[in-house]
């Protein structure tokens, strides 16, 4: 199940984080009391991304990004600003699986930069 896609603005490539939507928040489960979670999301290579979900403690809204190897990720994929990145979330015997895709578009189509 697809949790979010996003375009990449420059601050998020380039600043080692990944601000994304509150309402995609609900896919990561972060333990009662704390403000950030690691786990494990896998490219379309079955690479596996150490990341990291943080929420501000203060604020109307908890305002999440990603961090943790999300810089490494950037530049190893060689994104930048307009690229896409679409995180998916499958439940498997209990157990939580993420997947993390990366795509430039060309001529209008959406391809993947998977390297």
């Amino acid at each position: 199940m697809e949790v979010m896609a996003k375009l990449l603005s420059k601050s998020d490539t380039s600043n080692n984080r990944l601000e994304f939507p509150t309402e995609s928040l609900r896919a990561f489960s972060l333990p009662a009391g704390q403000n950030s979670v690691e786990f494990d999301a896998f490219d379309m290579l079955a690479h596996p991304w150490r990341l990291k979900i943080s929420v501000r403690n203060q604020g109307k809204y908890p305002k999440p990004w990603i961090s943790g190897q999300w810089g490494t990720y950037v530049l190893h994929k060689g994104l930048k600003q307009g690229d896409r990145v679409t995180f998916m979330h499958e439940q498997e015997n209990g157990v939580n699986k993420y997947c993390i895709k990366a795509e430039r578009k060309h001529f209008g189509f959406w391809y993947s930069i998977d390297q």
